[in-house]
C-alpha cells in the first residue's frame, strides 16, 4: 500500500497546518497529517501551554481531529519538523498512534530541507500497550 499512499499531499498538509503551531514557549513548530483509508487527510499541529504537562503534540491532535471527524482506519501518518535531521514522534504519540492503527502503518518524518525518515509504526514502539493487554 506504501506506493499508493499520497505523501506529498500528507507532506503538504502537515507543513501548511506547522505554520498554526502555538509554540511560545519551545519555538518548535510541528505538523502531523494522517491519512485515512476513505482518503481524508486530517491535520494537526502542536499546541503548547504555560503548564508545559497540557502540550498536546501535532501528531496527536491530528488523531483527535480524526475522531472528532468521525474518521476510521487511518492508513499513514507524515510529520514536518525544523531540525537538522528527521525527528520521530516522542512516546505519547506513538502509544496514541498505536490505539488507533496496527503496528504497520508507515510514519514518515520529513525536514524543512527535504531530509526524509521512514518508520513502522512496529519499528517506533516494539511492544505497544493494545487493547488486547485488557
Amino acid at each position: 500500500m506504501a506506493e499508493e499512499i499520497p505523501w506529498e499531499r500528507l507532506f503538504e498538509e502537515a507543513l501548511r497546518v506547522r505554520q498554526r503551531a502555538h509554540v511560545p514557549y519551545s519555538k518548535f513548530p510541528v505538523g502531523a497529517a494522517v491519512l485515512y483509508a476513505d482518503g481524508s487527510v486530517v491535520a494537526g499541529c502542536n499546541v503548547e501551554n504555560a503548564t508545559y504537562g497540557l502540550t498536546v503534540c501535532a501528531e496527536r491532535n491530528a488523531f483527535a481531529a480524526g475522531v472528532a471527524q468521525g474518521r476510521e482506519k487511518p492508513v499513514a501518518v507524515a510529520v514536518v519538523v525544523d531540525t537538522p535531521e528527521p525527528c520521530p514522534p516522542c512516546g505519547m504519540c506513538r502509544q496514541v498512534m498505536a490505539e488507533f492503527a496496527g503496528p504497520d502503518i508507515p510514519v514518515r518524518s520529513r525536514t524543512l530541507n527535504g531530509q526524509e525518515a521512514r518508520y513502522s509504526l512496529s519499528e517506533l514502539l516494539p511492544h505497544a500497550f493494545t487493547r488486547s493487554f485488557l
